[in-house]
């Protein structure tokens, strides 16, 4: 495994990307930081926050297209060509990173195979770089990823006649556990609220619960995105539907707020962001958040950031919110993710569940529990099923 590829897995294992793993071999000099056929200038009518967006995919990209072109690896000119073709579609750089790194993966699977060019890749090919990946222990989570993003490599070269159609025409998948969502308990909740944070962390935990954002939305909120009057904020690109929504806070997330905003450099244009610096990484949040399940006595629970946006879901619909609203809120693109929550908080069958229990144990029901004599046994002879009609 080369030096990129181990700092691949022990970035990307359960975490977002980092941009600073792609360049390879150090920073690449300005003239060649747009790829061809791209445009070295964002849009004028970009906001700022749309053009540094602009420049730091430009550089991902002119990164990730110079660290294929020394891999030597098969297909890596194809695999370039399809890095440019998610350019164009306006992928975010997260959405990019993951490409990219499930690409080269795959890519040096296939060399060790003993492939040197993707014409010759066949379905055998596919399994058994899905079974390899599971040898290696990962979460089916992970494997199923890497799957799905080397299957639109492959699609999209069988559209462009490199790769046979018969490769992908049966489909290949994993089949994932239906996990519930790890929400807080209350009482944890409770707990974690009364460590003494810094201000700045009390209202960023207070918005991650109040609100239901992702983490990566609250990091990329700028002052200007906030509404105090009006207890909302908004969301002009969602960090996985990239859909605009509004979600709006509570008055504890409000008063925490207003602590914060007293304090902040107002010359800052993130709402949230680091000493000494204009915006706040992932990791670093993280640690903060991590830093405080310890002081509450809740490190073992297996709580993350993201728990907080799981624990907003269940405490609304157990106050009574609709499915389809908190879809909204939580700007899922479909109803059955939402659905998730309704699983974990249904109260109704958690009352007609333990009604139902207060009457066995007071021996309140009657009936035996018996085979029925009248039904008929089934020959151990399989019988054919008569034609319909």
């Amino acid at each position: 495994m080369t030096m990129w590829e181990i700092q691949f897995e022990k970035d990307h294992h359960g975490k977002p990307f980092r941009e600073g793993f792609i360049s390879g071999e150090g920073p690449i000099p300005e003239e060649q930081l747009t790829p061809p056929g791209i445009s070295p200038d964002p849009p004028s009518d970009l906001p700022p926050a749309g053009q540094r967006e602009f420049l730091r995919k430009r550089r991902l990209l002119a990164k990730v297209l110079q660290q294929l072109q020394a891999s030597g690896l098969p297909g890596q000119e194809q695999a370039q060509t399809f890095m440019l073709h998610l350019y164009r579609r306006n992928c975010r750089p997260n959405t990019l990173r993951a490409y990219s790194g499930a690409i080269r993966f795959f890519l040096t699977f296939l060399r060790h195979t003993g492939k040197d060019h993707l014409e010759a890749l066949t379905r055998k090919d596919l399994e058994a770089f899905l079974e390899h990946e599971q040898d290696r222990s990962l979460k089916a989570t992970t494997v199923r990823s890497r799957l799905v993003l080397v299957k639109a490599l492959v699609r999209f070269l069988i559209d462009r006649g490199v790769v046979r159609e018969e490769v992908l025409a049966r489909n290949i998948s994993i089949k994932l556990p239906e996990l519930l969502p790890r929400a807080m308990d209350p009482e944890d909740v409770k707990q974690l609220l009364a460590v003494g944070a810094k201000i700045r962390d009390r209202a960023m935990v207070l918005l991650l619960l109040r609100t239901g954002m992702r983490i990566g939305e609250l990091l990329n909120t700028t002052v200007s995105d906030l509404n105090l009057r009006e207890r909302k904020i908004l969301i002009y690109q969602a960090e996985k539907t990239q859909v605009g929504r509004v979600v709006y806070f509570s008055d504890d997330a409000r008063e925490a707020l207003l602590a914060w905003l007293a304090e902040r450099d107002p010359h800052k244009q993130q709402l949230f962001y680091a000493r000494g610096r204009d915006s706040l990484g992932y990791t670093a949040a993280r640690v903060m958040f991590q830093k405080y399940l310890d002081q509450a006595g809740l490190s073992q629970k297996g709580y993350s950031l993201h728990s907080l946006r799981h624990t907003f879901a269940s405490e609304l619909l157990n106050a009574g919110m609709r499915l389809e609203c908190l879809q909204q809120l939580l700007g899922h693109a479909k109803l059955e993710v939402t659905r998730r929550y309704a699983r974990l908080t249904d109260k109704t069958r958690e009352e007609e569940y333990f009604r139902a229990m207060a009457k066995i144990e007071r021996g309140e029901i009657s009936g035996h529990y018996r085979r029925d004599r009248e039904f008929p046994a089934v020959s151990q002879e399989a019988q054919p099923l008569a034609p319909h009609g």
